[in-house]
């Protein structure tokens, strides 16, 4: 009947053509504003009508390839940025046969995209909204890192390395191809070495993990203390029964100790820019005079920090209730203005692009064999999968990085 139809007003094959033209015109403006933003690399784009479309292509970058099925992923992503593009690819909208070099595209073009891939009006309001209810108060923390860390040990040790250490390696760059458990290793002894801690002194350590820094200092004979919010990493550690290791479920705001020593690996970014000034209050009150604290912190480039820090992203929604990433500049300013000197810094984000797609290959192996708990369905599965494509990409593209740092107390 419809093509009839059709003839009979006129229509035809053009007329459909021309339907179709209409609907897309909307969403073409889309691609117009994208295919503007791009300074550096290209999308090979293949629309929902067969044609295909180079967006950028004006020099050298990333050139990813992207189906877009349905138009709906372009209304997706402009009206609710990360959240909206995530959302098109679990279901269907848009594909590619390798993600990560999009997302390394989009973000080193963070600046002249401006608010393409960002969610405005009431989507925006309504995800700060949910934002706003799972900040890491003192009630809510422990909720938040429940949500992330005690999703099993059995599903983090299916993937991880056989240290269980979940943040960023530290690979020798003469050594490719190294294990990922010798990088690991190099990271937490960098760590520990940061601190200038010896036999017989203490360190706290805030948000311990499954132990794998505590187990480090411990052949040193240096006593570790650690707090952490989840249960699930508190038994691990317990029955490790280390010499010389203890762990409390307990938040960091309450710690009470003195330390000669404080290490945080990829725990601040669980904390919240309100709390920032929390964290490090701890910091500085737990240190003996002269102690060291070494951290390692992921941050996102000031050039686009507010941007992010007005709207949710992608991962605050799905993945880290309550999380933020640092702006360094602005954390080391308060860091400072609470007598901790910022010292040593060091950044390897690219280490932190390889670690993931380490992470990957193993969490798409153990997938493969069925070696994921039964209880993370494949919806869950699919949504860690494009977690760790997407932070791969984030670090490929120079936006975000991660630090280590020394602070010292005066």
């Amino acid at each position: 009947m419809y093509p009839a139809a059709a003839a009979n007003h006129g229509w035809g094959q053009h007329g459909q053509h021309r339907f179709a033209g209409l609907v897309g015109y909307p969403f073409h403006r889309i691609l117009d504003r994208i295919d503007a933003g791009l300074e550096q690399g290209g999308i090979d784009a293949t629309l929902p009508d067969g044609t295909r479309r180079l967006l950028g292509g004006r020099a050298p970058g990333p050139l990813p390839i992207v189906a877009i099925h349905r138009w709906r992923a372009l209304a997706r992503l402009a009206t609710a940025g990360s959240i909206g593009w995530f959302r098109g690819w679990r279901d269907g909208d848009w594909s590619s046969p390798d993600p990560v070099p999009l997302f390394d595209l989009f973000m080193r073009n963070r600046i002249p995209l401006g608010r393409v891939a960002r969610s405005g009006g009431p989507v925006r309001l309504a995800a700060r909204a949910w934002h706003w209810l799972r900040r890491n108060t003192p009630a809510r923390a422990r909720r938040n890192i429940e949500a992330h860390y005690d999703l099993g040990n059995d599903f983090y040790r299916e993937w991880l390395d056989d240290s269980l250490t979940y943040s960023s390696a530290l690979f020798d760059p003469n050594r490719p191809g190294e294990p990922l458990f010798v990088a690991q290793h190099r990271k937490l002894r960098a760590m520990l070495a940061r601190t200038g801690a010896k036999g017989g002194d203490r360190i706290l350590e805030i948000g311990c993990g499954w132990g794998s820094f505590a187990e480090i200092a411990a052949e040193e004979e240096i006593a570790v203390h650690g707090v952490t919010l989840s249960s699930e990493q508190k038994a691990y550690v317990d029955a490790e029964n280390m010499p010389s290791v203890s762990v409390a479920l307990t938040d960091y705001r309450d710690e009470t100790g003195r330390y000669d020593a404080v290490v945080s690996i990829e725990m601040v970014e669980a904390v919240g820019r309100q709390f920032w000034p929390a964290y490090l209050d701890t910091v500085a009150r737990v240190l003996n005079p002269g102690g060291r604290a070494a951290l390692q912190f992921i941050s996102i480039a000031d050039d686009v920090f507010e941007r992010y820090a007005e709207s949710v992203d992608f991962i605050q929604r799905y993945v880290f209730p309550g999380g933020m990433l640092l702006s360094a500049s602005r954390f080391r300013a308060l860091a400072e203005a609470r007598g901790l000197s910022w010292t040593d810094e060091h950044r390897f984000g690219l280490d932190y692009a390889e670690t993931l797609r380490r992470w990957r290959r193993s969490f798409d192996t153990a997938d493969a064999e069925g070696r994921i708990p039964l209880r993370l369905d494949a919806t869950f599965r699919d949504l860690w999968r494009y977690y760790l494509m997407y932070c791969e990409g984030g670090f490929r593209g120079g936006g975000i990085d991660v630090h280590q740092v020394t602070l010292v107390k005066g």
